[in-house]
């Protein structure tokens, strides 16, 4: 039932992204062919000018040249499926939700700030596809036992299930070993536009489910030896 959904729910988001794409194709196909007519009928003989726009559309064509790469990247995006309408997607310091994606721009809101932001499509090698995909590491005591260290983590991991937006949580085990710490780790799965908030919590969660056994979290210490 669940995948069923799912696929509703990118289906939803291909046909908006199609639709847009579509939108602005016919927008500006529009948009020539009125400005032909109306040159037209203003007496302007638009056969002759266009059959002799040999050297004008080679200058033409260098001015339109970012143009047109924002263009054929636009194509490229919807073609390619790089990303669709509602996906959140991470350009330069910007993380935010797709709004539209046009034949030379894709907006974004941003979700910290809720400010629009325009990407050119051009810069699509530049945009990264946000997962709803959080990765935490719980640092326990290197002295704690492995049965404990597993109560612990399922307990860390039945606390962290219980906040608002966290789809699922899984136990990875041991990710690490320092000088101080054994480091468990575990997979949040959650809605993209909340990964920030959820973060936080999440990292709440751990110092408070630690603090409630008392367990203080581990530090590098340094020794120092004084010469006589």
């Amino acid at each position: 039932m669940g995948i069923k959904k799912t696929d509703k729910v990118f289906s939803n988001k291909k046909r908006k992204t199609y639709l847009r794409m579509l939108r602005s194709i016919v927008v500006a196909a529009i948009v020539i062919i009125a400005v032909l007519i109306i040159m037209q009928l203003f007496g302007i003989n638009v056969s002759s000018m266009l059959a002799g726009v040999g050297i004008a559309s080679i200058i033409i064509g260098f001015a339109l040249q970012d143009a047109m790469k924002d263009i054929f990247r636009g194509l490229e995006i919807v073609s390619d499926n790089y990303y669709d309408i509602g996906d959140v997607i991470k350009f330069g310091d910007n993380v935010g939700q797709v709004l539209s994606i046009n034949l030379r721009t894709t907006k974004i809101q941003d979700i910290n700030t809720m400010n629009i932001v325009s990407i050119a499509n051009r810069n699509i090698n530049q945009v990264e596809v946000v997962t709803g995909y959080i990765y935490l590491q719980a640092p326990l005591p290197l002295r704690i036992k492995p049965a404990a260290a597993k109560l612990l983590m399922a307990e860390i991991t039945k606390n962290v299930q219980k906040l608002d937006g966290v789809t699922s949580v899984i136990d990875q085990g041991l990710a690490s070993i320092t000088n101080s710490s054994l480091n468990y780790q575990i997979q949040i799965t959650c809605d993209p536009m909340n990964q920030l908030q959820i973060r936080r919590d999440s990292l709440g969660v751990i110092v408070d489910t630690l603090a409630s056994h008392k367990i203080l979290l581990p530090y590098s210490q340094l020794d120092l030896h004084a010469k006589k």
